[in-house]
């Protein structure tokens, strides 16, 4: 019997676009779901559909026919967790047997970064919906470290001495490339990916600071000075995201690195300095 096409979402974007380009670089065909097709990228195999999260009977069509769907984890909004259930339930009533979820480290209703709540809650109906699951966990992306320096070469925020393994999204959406291929040995599974290093912000700062040729430097904040700093720039639930970034490595959730992007792709996780370097 032939296999079920697999499904990904979130190719519109940065994670979700790589997964994506990944698959057509293997030959293997794909649907992509997306809430915007015309923003789909023109990839060889590919077929574009409408989906968005929220709007389960597009859903249900979009993915009618399926095996496995990749789930990129819908946008930072309040109601995100009731569209990423949404999303599932949708999904397992079109007959997927199999969802991905791209989830992040750590997650736990208690994490102290805010939005790893949320993704423990999509893990938690996941695992009830019936679908076989695998999810990815993710660390903070390397890619990101560089986006904390303002504009006078200072990465503000309470991480203290804290350490981050922070994952290249390219190593991210390598391992993701190579689950979706072969899916079937990895049904149930849990996997950790993490850079190679765990590093603090004053050792990221001087890294990046070496690449772009200017002094950039870490300034530890108190929490009142972090939520000071940044009031008035986004809802409070927002603000509450931003801040426990810094205090979830502060914490020390984020700084254990695993094997588990070489064991998936058979090489081994990008640095800070890999990444800073092709860009």
């Amino acid at each position: 019997m032939a296999e079920l096409p697999i499904a990904v979402t979130g190719a519109t974007g940065r994670l979700g676009g790589r997964i994506a380009r990944r698959l057509a670089g293997r030959g293997i065909p794909q649907r992509l779901a997306v809430r915007t097709p015309a923003r789909a990228p023109d990839l060889p195999g590919a077929t574009v559909v409408a989906c968005s999260y929220d709007r389960p009977d597009q859903v249900r069509e979009a993915l009618t026919g399926v095996g496995t769907v990749l789930m990129v984890s819908g946008s930072e909004t309040p109601d995100r967790v009731d569209q990423h259930r949404t999303f599932i339930d949708a999904a397992a009533a079109a007959g997927v047997s199999r969802l991905v979820y791209i989830s992040f480290a750590e997650a736990s209703p208690t994490a102290t970064f805010t939005l790893a709540r949320d993704h423990a809650a999509t893990e938690e109906h996941l695992h009830a919906s019936g679908l076989t699951p695998i999810v990815l966990r993710d660390n903070f992306y390397l890619d990101f470290l560089p986006e904390l320096v303002e504009a006078d070469g200072v990465i503000r925020g309470p991480a203290g001495e804290g350490r981050v393994a922070a994952v290249a999204q390219d190593d991210i959406a390598d391992a993701a490339a190579a689950v979706l291929a072969d899916p079937a040995p990895h049904d149930g599974r849990t996997y950790r990916l993490t850079g190679r290093e765990a590093l603090t912000l004053a050792e990221a700062a001087e890294k990046i600071g070496r690449h772009q040729g200017r002094p950039v430097r870490f300034e530890d904040q108190t929490l009142d000075d972090a939520y000071r700093s940044r009031a008035g720039q986004a809802p409070d639930w927002q603000l509450d995201a931003w801040v426990s970034t810094y205090t979830a490595i502060a914490a020390g959730e984020l700084a254990t690195d695993t094997d588990d992007i070489p064991t998936l792709t058979g090489h081994p996780a990008l640095t800070l300095d890999d990444v800073l370097r092709s860009t």
